[in-house]
């Protein structure tokens, strides 16, 4: 990917996303608007890319993806010449305005702008801009760098040819790229991983199980199938029949749980409390940075393992 890419916003995603684009040999500009964060940012950009090495997920060394990487001081500096922006900025509506005023006064006329908010709808982050047709949410999940896939949702007024940018240079960057056809509160990866979370709770919140039950129920059961075919992929090889033999055996089991019917769980009653002290007993506040590094590197298996499945075929 010869490209140039902007990083508009540089926490987690944002430093997750420059790794993923300057790896894929795009010249990668960022830039944040707090004092200091840029600094920061780029000691754990390095940080990111010597894990990829150390994982053998690299095609070339570290020191040459860190050189396709610039701090810009300057909004209009990172923007300029980047046919591709993708913003991170706090999920704040009155933020977002005000980045995307900036971002569309500054950048090429034809720049593809993208948000990674995770639930703030393109039809209010991007009302009122003069150009909102190249104006989409490129929304991934956390962190993009190891986990592929990736969700285009449009506002009302994109228009055909930014999704397909998108599309294009996302797909060029090794992203599984999923378009909805109109945007959904939530959209689609948020929608799926609520539903689960709903019924997480309300099984744990009725003493059907405790909370590390759950967990192994689906990190050690569901999440290995799904990780290799999805929901609809996997009842079609559960019978012998297909799909439809599926919904034939089965739909009536589900339709006799009829999920969904006893309300869901209160997440801010007893249930919370409950659930944070299995957590902190699990793992301490402290400890998070270090279990995440953990969950980096266990995705760099995976994601090393993707990769040399995908040499064999």
């Amino acid at each position: 990917m010869s490209r140039k890419i902007a990083i508009i916003g540089l926490g987690l995603i944002g430093q997750s996303w420059a790794v993923d684009f300057a790896r894929a040999g795009a010249k990668v500009m960022l830039w944040d608007n707090v004092e200091g964060v840029s600094d920061v940012a780029i000691s754990k950009i390095k940080n990111l890319i010597k894990d990829l090495d150390s994982a053998n997920l690299l095609d070339e060394l570290p020191q040459a993806i860190e050189k396709r990487i610039t701090v810009c001081r300057e909004l209009h500096g990172a923007l300029s010449n980047a046919e591709y922006v993708q913003e991170n900025t706090p999920e704040n509506l009155d933020i977002k305005h005000k980045v995307f005023a900036a971002i569309e006064a500054n950048a090429l006329p034809n720049a593809v702008i993208a948000s990674s908010t995770s639930g703030l709808l393109p039809s209010d982050m991007f009302h009122g801009l003069v150009s909102a047709k190249r104006f989409l949410v490129a929304h991934p999940l956390n962190p993009p760098h190891l986990i592929p896939a990736v969700e285009l949702v449009p506002g009302p007024a994109t228009d055909t040819i930014s999704l397909n940018t998108a599309h294009t240079i996302l797909e060029e960057t090794g992203h599984a790229v999923l378009k909805l056809n109109r945007e959904t509160p939530g959209f689609v990866m948020n929608r799926l991983q609520g539903a689960l979370l709903d019924e997480a709770f309300r099984l744990v919140d009725q003493g059907i199980i405790k909370p590390e039950d759950l967990d192994v129920a689906v990190r050690e059961g569901l999440a290995v199938r799904w990780s290799v075919v999805g929901p609809f992929e996997a009842i079609d090889l559960n019978a012998p029949g297909g799909i439809t033999d599926y919904i034939d055996r089965y739909g009536p089991m589900y339709d006799d749980l009829a999920i969904g019917s006893e309300g869901r769980a209160d997440w801010n009653g007893s249930l919370r409390e409950q659930l944070s002290v299995h957590r902190r007993a699990k793992l301490s506040l402290d400890q998070i940075p270090s279990r995440t590094q953990w969950r980096d590197a266990q995705l760099a298996e995976i994601a090393l393992n993707r990769k040399s499945r995908k040499l064999k075929t």
